[in-house]
């Protein structure tokens, strides 16, 4: 397990180190012309997050005070995460025909009801509250449009309100 924990966080320090220099193509400091930050400080300092926690991972395995022993995965948490992987598969491949405010909540229907064992007001509340707040998020506020594949006419409304 100590291997793993070491081979894991180098491999997310090389790539959170390719994510910030591959950040820096853009302005990562503010940008006085808009106002805000440039383009590339978002993935740019949650990059050197990432490669700080997994450095801080590294360092403690390196010291021995790692918890775990055993095997990298049982057979069990195996197959719970090849689930959740087959599910994010099948949730990728419907964005571009159904869009992403369709195939995001089946997702959250699914892992929060059928995988998680939640209830239907968790779930119900979830999977609504999730779209609704990435429609306000990326299109309204970044105005970054996101894919809505066959529910493209049910947003024309919304545009002519928020646009």
């Amino acid at each position: 397990m100590i291997t793993a924990d070491r081979l894991i966080a180098a491999a997310l320090m090389v790539l959170s180190a390719y994510f910030m220099w591959h950040a820096t193509v853009l302005p990562i400091g503010w940008n006085g012309r808009t106002g805000g930050p440039g383009g590339g400080a978002f993935p740019f300092w949650l990059s050197a997050g990432m490669f700080l926690a997994a450095g801080g991972i590294l360092l403690r395995s390196l010291r021995g005070r790692s918890q775990y022993s055993g095997n990298f995965f049982d057979p069990e948490t195996l197959q719970s995460v090849v689930q959740v992987v087959i599910a994010l598969i099948v949730t990728v491949a419907l964005i571009p025909w159904l869009g992403a405010y369709v195939a995001l909540p089946l997702f959250l229907v699914w892992y929060l009801r059928i995988f998680g064992g939640h209830g239907w007001l968790l779930t119900g509340i979830m999977a609504i509250a999730s779209p609704v707040a990435l429609f306000f998020f990326f299109e309204v506020a970044l105005q970054i449009l996101l894919p809505k594949g066959l529910t493209e006419p049910f947003f024309i409304p919304l545009y002519a309100m928020f646009f």
